[in-house]
């Protein structure tokens, strides 16, 4: 009897393989364009809260973070944790040998809270703090070909130490905005700017109304613009008094004028929140997930904003997505995003409570533009279908898709 089992029909395998004489893939993949969809859940990788990490190529450089249990009170070099998207596999870096004192210092320690931006060649981690040193504000490069840290030598006002400020780059410039300045002991709602040509710092004049005084917030770049939304206020302007605001507006920078725009408000609006996630795609900005204190909620919403329009619109990706949380990171690459780690009330606690929180080891793709093949693949692993008569590396695929990784550390409940 011949098997008519969808997976081994030849214009299934034609599919999955990414083969079809007639042009139905492409015609296929072009329809399901703009159907977001959440495709891989993995779990098992590095449990970090407040890291931060850049896409490279293919790959996702991770660097630092927190994790209940772990010591931060004994300095030691950042870590680093590398997601292969082809091979859905989580590495750990070996530790970079110092050879000395003065050498150790070009190596950051571990932290979280800070920023990591890519530049050419060079991630460039800044701010971020310890339960020892305090936050930092020396500026440290990454050379991801040679897995080598090293310290520019930079000149200008340096900002001070701080976490919970944002980054972004635009051309050769990185942007530092906002966070909580140690020193200073309040928020902060300045600008300031690092040539990485010259590697000089600057604080940006500006010109217009400033956003707000505000830690974990985000900042986008789209276009010449920097894209300010959420963070952590205080009611009473930069000290912290425990009277926290949470603001839902877009505020936006114009760096060729240095001036903070006038902004229309928007009719539909997402709740103010922290520690969410936020990048750009095709000239829209998206936000998913964070926190709100006053509110007593952590999110897993996901939204859209046009800039042309000044609209919000709530997405519903397919598939299941990740559970409310922060402090979690997203990259993109290509049309995806690869979102990991971040914290949540714990289970057994109930939702919305600030200090009963799980750290996460999970990892999700979230697809912009599946085509055919990946949905395919998907319908394999949904229904359980019959995989043999399937091409060897097809087959390699699906078990990447959901094979857990096994670096995870043991689960502990985090407080603060």
């Amino acid at each position: 009897m011949r098997c008519l089992c969808l997976c081994c029909s030849d214009a299934f395998r034609r599919c999955v393989s990414g083969r079809s004489g007639d042009g139905l893939a492409q015609r296929s993949a072009a329809a399901e364009r703009g159907m977001l969809r959440w495709m891989v859940h993995l779990e098992g990788g590095p449990r970090r809260v407040n890291h931060a990490a850049v896409a490279v190529g293919h790959k996702v450089y991770s660097f630092g973070g927190y994790c209940s249990g772990e010591d931060y009170e004994t300095l030691r070099q950042i870590d680093v944790h590398v997601f292969n998207t082809e091979s859905l596999r989580w590495t750990k870096l070996p530790p970079v040998r110092t050879g000395g004192r003065e050498h150790a210092r070009e190596v950051p320690y571990m932290r979280y809270g800070h920023t990591a931006v890519l530049v050419e060649e060079a991630v460039l981690i800044w701010g971020g703090r310890n339960d020892t040193e305090g936050a930092c504000n020396v500026l440290y490069a990454f050379d991801v070909t040679q897995h080598r840290w090293f310290t520019p030598k930079i000149s200008g006002t340096v900002p001070g130490a701080r976490d919970g400020h944002s980054a972004c780059v635009l051309g050769k410039a990185m942007y530092i905005f906002g966070g909580y300045e140690q020193l200073a002991d309040c928020f902060s709602n300045e600008i300031h700017k690092l040539d990485t040509s010259s590697m000089c710092w600057s604080i940006v004049s500006v010109r217009g109304t400033p956003a707000r005084w505000r830690d974990f917030h985000s900042a986008t770049i789209i276009g010449t613009k920097m894209f300010v939304f959420g963070g952590r206020a205080d009611r009473f302007g930069p000290f912290h008094s425990n009277n926290e605001i949470y603001c839902k507006k877009i505020k936006i920078f114009d760096t060729e004028t240095n001036c903070w725009l006038n902004t229309a408000s928007a009719q539909l609006l997402p709740e103010g929140r922290r520690s969410h996630s936020a990048f750009a795609y095709n000239g829209e900005l998206y936000i998913f997930g964070g926190y709100n204190a006053r509110l007593d909620r952590h999110f897993n919403d996901l939204w859209k904003f046009n800039p042309e329009a000044f609209s919000w619109k709530k997405l519903e990706p397919k598939g299941k997505g990740p559970c409310p949380r922060r402090r979690q990171c997203c990259c993109m690459l290509g049309d995806r995003i690869v979102l990991f780690g971040g914290t949540s009330p714990c289970p057994e606690q109930g939702m919305g409570d600030e200090f009963n929180l799980m750290d996460h080891s999970d990892l999700y793709l979230l697809d912009y533009s599946p085509n055919l093949k990946t949905l395919c693949k998907l319908a394999v692993i949904q229904y359980s279908l019959e995989q043999s008569g399937l091409p060897h590396d097809i087959r390699w695929e699906l078990t990447a898709m959901t094979t857990n990784s096994n670096i995870s550390r043991p689960i502990f409940s985090s407080h603060g």
